[in-house]
């Protein structure tokens, strides 16, 4: 009877054990069947990120390197299309200007050598030009407002230098009127025909000038820049629209082409930074030699 008991008691032990066995087998089956049903459930979209984040690399038998490239963009859907142009809206108008442009710049007749050069900004501004044309003493006026307005320009930037102690806008303009005489002299622009002069304007006394660029807008720009870095806002909007004004009346007076006028704004941001860089260049380079004179 005994032997008997033990028997069916370690028979009981060997079956309880094989269930828990089987259980925890089937509920191991059951994870790995979880992961790889979240896997597929993943379909596509999980296979797209894990592909989009590798970097598919070919070995050049030429060179004896190797080529990598990720593009992500053959996984897109219509949905990430989508994101793209709802997100990224400002390079997608890029996009399609390049597209539209390309198509205008190889379907335009390019003007002859024999005519003058065509200004989209002398065609908006052609019944001011007939209005300053008919009326010299509105030219005069406006010429010597301008010559007031570029005085202020002048006068703020050597300020802040000898006054404030902050050279930036100095820097910038001494580097922007110098990379203006070398493009001016290297590409030398006829004159705009219907050009409307003033012994009041600036330069005074209608001497010659270089067109490409406009300095009068890129030393307004210069100017602003270094305002709002001190939090002058009422100044800075002061010249901004000055600034604009200066540029219409210019193109009234035929005394720049538009794109005098666009690369000078252009120029004021780009040597407004230059100067920036040189002077933390210079700064990177002080706090050594202090340092020396230290120890």
């Amino acid at each position: 009877m005994a032997a008997t008991a033990i028997t069916t008691t370690a028979a009981t032990q060997l079956s309880s054990r094989s269930k828990r066995s089987s259980t925890l087998n089937n509920s191991n089956n059951n994870k790995n069947n979880n992961k790889k049903d979240k896997s597929l459930s993943n379909g596509v979209n999980g296979d797209r990120q894990a592909m989009a984040g590798k970097k598919w690399c070919n070995d050049v038998d030429s060179g004896g390197g190797s080529f990598c490239w990720n593009a992500s963009f053959i996984y897109w859907t219509l949905e990430d299309v989508g994101h793209v142009a709802r997100y990224h809206w400002m390079p997608c108008v890029f996009a399609v200007g390049l597209l539209f442009f390309m198509a205008v710049e190889y379907t335009l007749r390019m003007v002859p050598a024999s005519s003058p050069p065509f200004d989209l900004g002398f065609v908006a501004t052609r019944s001011l030009h007939g209005v300053l044309e008919s009326w010299p003493e509105l030219n005069t006026l406006l010429a010597a407002l301008n010559t007031v307005f570029v005085g202020m320009q002048t006068t703020y930037i050597v300020w802040v230098w000898l006054i404030e102690g902050r050279p930036r806008a100095t820097i910038s303009a001494l580097f922007m009127f110098t990379c203006r005489g070398i493009l001016g002299y290297s590409t030398q622009l006829p004159l705009p025909q219907g050009f409307l002069g003033s012994g009041a304007d600036f330069p005074v006394g209608n001497v010659s000038f270089f067109l490409f660029f406009s300095g009068h807008v890129a030393g307004s720009v210069i100017a602003s820049l270094d305002m709002r870095r001190m939090q002058r806002w009422e100044m800075a909007w002061l010249f901004d629209v000055l600034n604009v004004l200066q540029a219409i009346r210019l193109l009234g007076t035929r005394g720049h082409y538009t794109i005098d006028l666009a690369v000078g704004f252009g120029a004021g941001y780009l040597f407004d930074s230059l100067a920036g860089k040189y002077e933390k260049s210079k700064r990177r380079e002080a706090v050594p030699h202090k340092e020396a004179l230290i120890t």
